[in-house]
């Protein structure tokens, strides 16, 4: 923002320029508007005598009296009006520097001001130390401001919530400005991507009413499950097209559709399987399934196979699993290669109608046809692209019959190469690749591309809402034009953000990379976010589908602090399991005033907090194991559990007391001995710990390895961790207790079964269990008082 405040108290520069200073208003007005002033601004400029004269100079010290883009122009406009008197000496230097496009903020101007006021009078400047003071060639991306947006706007959430658009905005911005991250990002940008996601979480403004009356509503019943997933569609998706409302280039085609469909809304879920799903699928199939549920329609589950060489049996067999598990049923199971010989015949119309050509450019060299790496080189067709339709027809038939060897050809869509969007660039349709696919086998030695195969396989399913995430927005245009173009029904593309977690990575390629350092174990390795490893860490499906439900679906990217996901997953197992008892650290304990013979089975709570779960029988001897963390050698005021002068209680037992311990020669305690006290009244003791029991008759305790997992890597973001994620992996993230024991009430426990080990954590059984040790993987902690022991 300019400080108008400072125009009129700019002192006269002091560098000597070659140049006329005497120009009139008219002349002024024309300079001003070759640097992309508009033309009132210009002349308004000019006749400020002041502020004409240090704009001139600016511009002549900046070397763009011949003129310049708008942005520099802009920018070299605040410079004039706003740079300070003790900045003046060196203004020719910062005004350099914005005509090389090193400064392209007004907060970097503001950085520089100061930095060259600070310099000692006869102090040159250092470049580097200018470059690092105003973050001259720092990026920050769209990723890192939204991530950090996202942040924003959920701390805010509750407000948000309650005040709805009343709420201060401000508040949003001003913390987002002192992000030491930001500081160098575009605040025009982060403005706008705040006012998307509040938009996003809040719905449109002039629903308040409505948003009140469903609220009411919701409170009088206890909704159905197809009521539930409502709950997620709030905003834009709540209003998008109900069937038959999208456009089609002739009515019989709509007709056709709805005739097929009944009129009801059809979805798709239509992962690719070269990979594991991960917990960013779960947004997606929750999204596609329960959109669908809740308007009485039904879901397919696609797999978009086109890719032979990526692609595996195992991995359409583990994503059905895994859509199954979340508690989904699909209305059919299909896949693109279901439809090779449709999307042929529609390859084919395309070429009949001069719409399609067999190119012969390799791969670089369309690359630059298209403008190069990053689009901005010149653009021109391909030598090949006015063929006549027989001889394409007849190219496309040798690609089809096998005589072109990989690369050597490729069937283009002919769109537009100098439209603005890159999916117009004459997308390829088809290429030719000598790979058995693992559907079809050794049929086709040709395979239609993702953007060619996705909008026909909607197309052909009559699917009524095609969702995707949002780096496919530029791809709509595309999809509606392959549709138009065979004269099939066309879906509604609409996009969604997608969604990440804190502390983690989902990309296939990057959790490879882990698996092949020997990170992590496997793609379901508990410690990542695979919708497998999840599974095998002991998160539930009704955990994962609460948190997708919550965090809603919007067009914004977020970010979602995995803490919420924990949470949604320890309120999901406190109410379910079982709670049973856990040893990490093993002492031994002999009670005295027991018998050597004693003998006793206790009933004791399945949880204590539901007493409807029953009971379970343990059995109590004269000896146990406690965990070497609850007792010590010496009084402590903040420690509550058992030392020698000072007892404790033992869980569903009663109140126990130290007469004596042994250790070894390196001082750790081996043994305590001690006595128990069963009475009702008692001394009530500060607190009471868990337990399991020493019996060879009830073969306790059972044996177990006990894994405590922590975050995979140490910062929120990975990737922006220095040296990226790989350099940021959390060393202790894996912690293996072998010698744990637990208490006998696990002896018939399956893989995946879940319980609290009481004062520990919730725990899963793992696949790596055997007959003769129980393996558990810690899932999450219980939520406690950190300084209750």
């Amino acid at each position: 923002m300019i400080r108008w405040d400072w125009c009129l108290v700019v002192a006269p520069c002091h560098s000597s320029l070659d140049r006329p200073l005497a120009m009139d208003v008219e002349e002024l007005a024309t300079l001003f508007g070759r640097v992309g002033i508009e033309a009132n601004k210009a002349t308004e400029t000019a006749k400020n005598k002041k502020l004409a004269k240090n704009f001139e100079e600016a511009i002549h010290e900046a070397g763009c009296a011949q003129g310049t883009d708008r942005p520099v122009g802009l920018l070299l406009y605040t410079l004039a009006a706003t740079c300070p008197a003790n900045a003046l000496k060196h203004r020719a230097y910062i005004a350099g520097r914005v005509a090389a496009r090193d400064l392209k903020s007004e907060d970097q101007l503001q950085a520089a001001y100061k930095f060259v006021a600070a310099l000692p009078e006869e102090n040159p400047i250092d470049k580097t130390s200018f470059d690092a003071a105003c973050g001259v060639g720092v990026k920050v991306s769209e990723e890192t401001v939204r991530n950090a947006v996202e942040m924003a706007v959920e701390t805010h959430r509750e407000g948000l919530l309650r005040d709805r658009y009343a709420y201060n905005m401000a508040t949003i911005m001003k913390s987002l400005r002192g992000h030491e991250d930001l500081r160098w990002a575009d605040k025009k940008l982060m403005k706008e991507l705040v006012d998307a996601r509040v938009a996003d979480l809040l719905g449109p403004r002039d629903s308040e009413e409505e948003i009140r009356k469903r609220k009411r509503e919701s409170n009088c019943a206890s909704p159905t499950t197809a009521e539930a997933g409502v709950r997620m569609f709030v905003g834009e998706v709540a209003q998008l097209h109900r069937p038959g409302e999208n456009p089609q280039i002739s009515e019989e085609i709509r007709q056709k559709h709805l005739q097929a469909t009944g009129g009801k809304v059809v979805t798709r879920f239509p992962p690719e399987p070269n990979g594991f799903l991960h917990i960013g699928h779960a947004k997606a199939i929750n999204l596609n399934f329960r959109y669908a549920e809740a308007h009485g329609g039904q879901c397919y589950l696609r797999f978009d196979d086109t890719n032979p060489e990526a692609e595996e049996p195992r991995y359409y067999e583990a994503i059905k699993s895994n859509v199954e598990w979340l508690g989904f049923t699909p209305y059919k199971m299909t896949a693109a290669s279901d439809y090779f010989q449709e999307l042929y015949e529609c390859a084919l119309t395309l070429i009949q109608k001069g719409r399609a050509y067999v190119c012969h450019m390799n791969q670089e060299d369309i690359s630059l046809s298209r403008g190069g790496a990053d689009g901005k080189g010149a653009r021109y067709n391909s030598p090949w692209r006015e063929r006549s339709v027989e001889e394409n027809l007849a190219e496309f038939e040798k690609m089809r019959s096998g005589q072109y060897e990989e690369g050597a050809a490729c069937l283009r869509l002919k769109q537009d190469m100098q439209s603005g969007n890159p999916f117009m660039w004459d997308l390829v349709a088809y290429r030719v690749l000598r790979h058995p696919h693992c559907r079809t086998g050794t049929t086709w030695c040709i395979y239609p591309m993702y953007d060619f195969t996705h909008c026909l396989c909607d197309s052909l399913e009559n699917i009524t809402h095609s969702m995707c995430t949002t780096e496919f927005i530029n791809a709509r245009e595309a999809y509606y034009w392959v549709c138009d173009n065979v004269e099939v029904y066309k879906a509604v593309q609409w996009e969604y953000g997608r969604l990440n977690i804190t502390n983690t990575v989902l990309s296939k390629r990057k959790l490879t990379k882990l698996v092949d350092a020997g990170i992590i174990s496997s793609w379901d390795d508990p410690r990542v976010y695979t919708l497998a490893a999840l599974r095998r860490r002991g998160f539930t499906p009704r955990a994962i589908n609460a948190f997708v439900e919550e965090i809603g679906v919007t067009t914004a990217f977020s970010v979602v602090d995995v803490k919420k996901l924990e949470a949604h997953v320890r309120d999901d197992l406190n109410k379910s399991t079982l709670r049973r008892m856990a040893i990490l650290d093993p002492l031994l304990v002999k009670i005295t005033n027991l018998a050597d013979d004693f003998e006793e089975l206790l009933s004791i709570p399945n949880d204590p907090r539901d007493l409807a779960k029953g009971d379970s029988l343990l059995p109590l001897t004269n000896q146990l194991y406690i965990d070497r963390s609850d007792f010590r050698t010496e009084d402590d005021p903040n420690f509550f559990r058992l030392t020698p002068n000072q007892a404790v209680g033992i869980y569903r037992v009663g109140v126990l007391s130290c007469t004596r311990y042994e250790t070894d020669a390196d001082g750790k305690v081996t043994l305590i001995e001690g006595t128990i006290n069963r009475a009702d009244d008692a001394p009530k003791p500060k607190t009471f710990i868990t337990w399991v029991p020493l019996s060879e008759k009830y073969n306790s305790p059972l044996k177990a390895e006990i894994r405590l997992y922590s975050a995979l890597f140490k910062s929120r973001n990975p990737d922006n961790a220095p040296g990226g994620y790989l350099n940021d992996v959390n060393p202790q993230s894996l912690t293996i207790i072998e010698e744990a024991l637990v208490d006998p009430r696990l002896t018939d426990a399956h893989v995946e079964d879940k319980f609290q080990f009481q004062r520990v954590g919730y725990f899963c059984v793992d696949p790596d269990s055997t007959d003769k040790k129980l393996v558990f993987n810690l899932t999450v902690s219980i939520k406690e008082d950190p300084n209750k022991n």
